[in-house]
């Protein structure tokens, strides 16, 4: 599969690593992890594709110590199609005990900004740990539908954009179906690569992505029964997911984790 770092030109690579460091030393931080969230990652970039920067980053210990909580987010502006917006590591380990999928993916994406910090293979490692298929299914499921449910049901052209926005949810879904023991991937070709489509899916799929690396973000298409059925088979498939016996093993872990981290 195409390493997609190489996608990310040099000089908006060193543009981005130039605001992360800056962030870093305008707010006391460490960042962890520094990742692509959007189109980008996800495999269907538009040529007005923005830069979406996800990062979690650690504060020094005595900051958690105080008795009014911080504010446990970074945003800046977008400026020149660069989105930068970051968690603290208390707020990721939270959402991940809730089975939050987006942290799972930030774990997965295949554009890292910088190297990760060591720490971050404990943090997937939890997450793989922790695995909740059918938490995860029903987040995707929720998306899906979100996207979907003002066109999947009509006729007429829709958005080339909306398309993959409850497509990829759908096919997260059936991969979660096929291995419930493994996060699925947050990029489309992967998700492909997992999800045993038939021959004529692959090639709708692939169409549907040169289609929209050479239109912009609101270019319309031309609708595709096949992959609407799949969709709207796979966004009704979520409960059949067993449900994971609930446990205070994760909370520990997470805990004794998120100690070790600020200790250092």
């Amino acid at each position: 599969m195409t390493d997609l770092n190489a996608s990310i030109a040099p000089d908006v690579r060193r543009e981005i690593e130039h605001r992360l460091s800056a962030i870093e030393a305008e707010e006391g931080v460490h960042v962890l992890m520094a990742v692509e969230s959007g189109s980008r990652a996800w495999g269907f970039p538009s040529p007005d594709s923005d830069y979406d920067i996800r990062f979690i980053y650690v504060r020094p210990r005595d900051w958690y110590l105080s008795l009014v909580p911080g504010r446990d987010v970074i945003e800046r502006p977008i400026v020149d199609e660069i989105d930068l917006n970051g968690w603290d590591i208390r707020k990721a380990f939270g959402l991940l005990l809730k089975s939050n999928a987006v942290v799972s993916e930030w774990i997965e994406s295949p554009i890292r900004y910088r190297p990760d910090d060591a720490f971050v293979a404990k943090f997937a490692a939890l997450a793989d740990a922790m695995l909740d298929a059918r938490a995860l299914a029903h987040h995707y499921a929720r998306l899906g539908r979100t996207a979907a449910d003002r066109w999947l049901d009509g006729g007429g052209d829709v958005a080339v954009k909306k398309y993959f926005y409850a497509l990829r949810p759908a096919l997260a879904i059936r991969v979660l179906r096929l291995n419930p023991h493994q996060r699925p991937p947050m990029n489309l070709q992967a998700l492909v690569a997992l999800a045993d489509l038939t021959a004529e899916a692959e090639t709708a799929i692939a169409a549907l992505v040169e289609a929209k690396a050479r239109t912009n973000e609101r270019s319309n298409g031309t609708r595709v029964p096949l992959l609407d059925a799949l969709i709207a088979d796979e966004l009704s498939r979520a409960a059949e997911l067993a449900e994971r016996a609930p446990s205070s093993e994760w909370a520990k872990r997470a805990d004794q984790l998120f100690v070790e981290l600020v200790n250092q």
